[in-house]
């Protein structure tokens, strides 16, 4: 049987990260990054013994990465990672499904009429979330910045964007640090959900608590309002939820205060272990001069993805809802 692109591609990958695992002793996930960066720079970089070396330029030589799409790179690269992470024991290496990059891609693409924009991931990971969004895409120049703390994730996130040929600047940092970079048009994130254990750092956000840890979705929210233009939009990936807890009463304030919402499309809860770990996505627009809130919010069900028939109905109601309010 013919392989895929997909599966041509991710062949490759496995197999030469695997001759470098196993010859540097180190995780699958950084031999990853170093066959990742050999594929971009058509080389080997790394000092193996001449047997690996030529092994390894042999498996390079069988692919053409001009012959695949950017999206087929995007796919074999996140499957070799997903691999790599089923082995690693680090709980924050999760990674955003697909159709949630595709589904934001979708809402980006809708949103956001400019033929040039600037994007912000303030928690890239690997940078799959960042690049599905970029290649739905593709007729528009989008600058992307991705902001990431796990030394790893961040290498990953490079070379998969290097491959994909996206002009991504990414910088190794805790994202609630002060970020120095010009405001951007548009944020998204999938966002960490936990408790920000830097209560120093924290008392720089109007969303710190008084006692205890703050929240750090609720300080990456902010954050990502500070970082965004006026009128720029937020496509927020959150906990259903997120207005429940004994801190959402400060952030309700906060968010009444600087944005607009636009909408909240809740995903299938298929997509989830279980309810208490279902997610949606928050649509926010930050105020701006002679810009005026949506006459309703938008409030979605998506329906399991699998269902074309009714995810095509709600895809036309939110366009519907898009014409309407903007």
């Amino acid at each position: 049987m013919k392989m895929t692109p997909v599966e041509e591609l991710f062949t490759v990958i496995n197999e030469t990260a695997t001759l470098i695992q196993e010859e540097s002793k180190c995780s699958y996930l950084e031999a990853l990054a170093e066959t990742g960066e050999n594929l971009f720079q058509e080389t080997v970089l790394q000092e193996l013994s001449e047997l690996t070396e030529k092994r390894l330029r042999k498996t390079y030589q069988e692919v053409q990465l001009s012959n695949f799409t950017k999206e087929d790179i995007r796919k074999s690269f996140q499957l070799a990672i997903l691999k790599g992470m089923k082995d690693s024991t680090q709980p924050n290496h999760q990674m955003t499904p697909d159709t949630i990059g595709m589904l934001i891609g979708y809402l980006l693409k809708k949103f956001i009429k400019s033929p040039t924009y600037r994007l912000l991931d303030p928690a890239v990971g690997t940078g799959n979330l960042l690049t599905a969004a970029i290649n739905q895409d593709p007729d528009k120049a989008i600058d992307g910045i991705g902001i990431e703390i796990d030394d790893l994730l961040i290498k990953l996130a490079y070379v998969n964007a290097n491959l994909q040929e996206h002009p991504i600047q990414f910088f190794n940092q805790d994202s609630l640090e002060p970020l120095f970079i010009e405001p951007v048009d548009a944020v998204i994130s999938d966002l960490p959900v936990g408790y920000y254990p830097n209560d120093i750092r924290a008392a720089d956000y109007e969303l710190k608590v008084d006692e205890g840890h703050t929240y750090a979705h609720h300080l990456f929210i902010e954050q990502s309002i500070r970082h965004v233009k006026p009128g720029g939009y937020l496509f927020f990936i959150i906990p259903n939820g997120l207005f429940e807890s004994e801190q959402a009463k400060k952030l309700q304030e906060y968010l009444s205060k600087t944005v607009n919402i636009q909408g909240i499309i809740q995903l299938p809860l298929s997509m989830f272990k279980n309810k208490e770990t279902g997610k949606s996505v928050f649509i926010l627009q930050k105020k701006a001069e002679k810009l005026n809130a949506p006459k309703q919010v938008l409030l979605v069900n998506m329906p399991s993805l699998s269902n074309v028939t009714e995810v095509e109905k709600i895809l036309v109601k939110i366009d519907r809802w898009i014409n309407e309010n903007k």
